[in-house]
């Protein structure tokens, strides 16, 4: 069957990861521009990152050359709504500017309404704990959609709540680097609250997409969340490593199903159901075009918590430490289709590799290239097998602020001189323009 010929082949980026320019033009600050200092290695921000702000048009040429169909950007609420009752409107020009130039190159735009830096008026109010987020972010999509919406017919309302909130909010991580009490009642009454106030700002923000967008829309949101791999092929198994991606628990963000029974079924935990009104629950589960889907790896190795036994010795892993498993993309989106009966668009997928520019300003990763190879076999199994995939983002075309690891970890395909902001292309970049320009036939 293969690939079809609308797939969308492209790239994954982030503001806060690559467009710089933290205080230009207006921008106001967000927890990552203030709250960061101490958490992030060698003293790293994203003040200046690869400085897309300045450099896209070089950028989409870039990426035009590699013949992308598609590319993923996010907003930077912080530059358009940079303090309460204030747009910028030299920052929703920037994201014109932007979206244009992308048309122009034959590239779809994909638009991603919030990406983690939080603006700090609203973090000073509470952040997600606040309950006036949700309208506040309804305005952000109103705002975006008169701006862009005869251009931009793809939205995703957010991206990866597991992240931003557990990690945000509950283990202090990620910024705002808040920690949730000790106490088990207290932590599940703030992860309860979070939660609400994430779910109606997507529901509320795809309303308005829905109501004012000038192209059709498709409307999405994008998850993380735990993936298991059954260990062999066998209904008890599969059954198995199903059950252990969408437990029946309580109060577990970390999971894909925390999220997406109440937007996509309406079904809200027991311990959730009790602060959210029968209009509220209608609000949330607005009517979804696809899934996105950020997928790495699969947990099945994951020994952050302590041994475990299937992590054998010399276990391949990413210069992230993320362990290699290349059936994920194939199980991730057999398992989300099949619980939510919804296309999926892999939002995210990569690997940081050891790279650097080598005697002829080569950057050689033949690693990525294989990782590339496996992954995308994996996707192209579900293709065939006929579960609906809409499209996969490589996260990301460049190198790139990589939160608390700075810019240790590379993952792009094209490799930044962050002393120059020089472009190099890597030889995965040259890659993945064969795979797109032959539709994944040489995979």
């Amino acid at each position: 069957m293969g690939f079809s010929n609308d797939f969308l082949w492209g790239v994954s980026g982030t503001a806060y990861q690559m467009e710089g320019a933290h205080d230009a033009d207006g921008k106001g600050p967000g927890i990552w521009d203030t709250l960061s200092d101490g958490h992030v290695k060698h003293g790293d921000n994203g003040n200046t990152a690869c400085d897309c702000y300045h450099r896209f048009r070089e950028d989409i040429a870039l990426m035009r050359q590699m013949r992308l169909k598609a590319c993923r950007f996010s907003v930077s609420w912080p530059r358009i709504m940079p303090r309460q009752n204030q747009v910028n409107q030299r920052g929703i020009a920037f994201y014109r500017e932007l979206v244009c130039e992308l048309a122009a190159a034959g590239i779809t735009p994909l638009c991603t309404l919030y990406d983690w830096n939080l603006p700090m008026w609203i973090h000073k109010k509470g952040g997600w704990e606040w309950d006036g987020i949700s309208d506040q972010f309804a305005r952000l999509a109103e705002i975006m959609l008169e701006a862009l919406s005869d251009q931009v017919s793809v939205w995703m309302t957010l991206h990866e709540p597991a992240a931003f909130v557990g990690k945000g909010y509950m283990t202090g991580v990620y910024a705002p680097f808040e920690t949730a009490s000790a106490e088990g009642r207290q932590s599940v009454q703030r992860l309860c609250r979070l939660t609400k106030n994430v779910l109606l700002a997507h529901g509320k923000a795809a309303a308005v997409i829905r109501e004012k967008s000038v192209l059709p829309a498709q409307i999405g949101i994008t998850v993380d969340g735990k993936l298991f791999l059954p260990w062999e092929e066998t209904e008890k198994e599969i059954e198995r490593a199903r059950g252990a991606m969408f437990p029946d628990r309580e109060a577990d963000c970390r999971f894909v199903n925390w999220w997406l029974d109440p937007i996509v079924e309406g079904r809200l935990p027991a311990i959730l159901a009790d602060m959210v009104s029968t209009a509220e629950r209608k609000l949330i589960a607005q009517p979804l075009d696809f899934i996105g889907y950020d997928c790495y790896k699969a947990s099945n190795y994951d020994d952050d918590g302590g041994k475990n036994t299937a992590v054998y010795p010399g276990f391949p892993r990413t210069a992230a430490d993320r362990p290699i498993t290349p059936d994920a993309l194939y199980w991730a989106v057999r398992f989300c289709q099949e619980r939510y009966r919804l296309p999926l668009l892999i939002a995210e997928n990569g690997m940081a590799n050891v790279d650097f520019r080598m005697q002829g300003s080569m950057v050689h990763d033949q690693q990525r290239i294989q990782y590339l190879k496996r992954y995308l076999g994996g996707l192209r199994r579900a293709v065939d097998e006929g579960y609906q995939v809409i499209g996969y983002l490589y996260g990301s075309v460049f190198d790139k602020f990589e939160w608390t690891q700075g810019y240790d970890e590379r993952l792009g395909l094209v490799y930044i001189d962050y002393r120059t902001q020089e472009r190099l292309p890597k030889d995965s970049a040259m890659w993945y323009a064969q795979a797109i320009s032959t539709n994944g036939e040489n995979l």
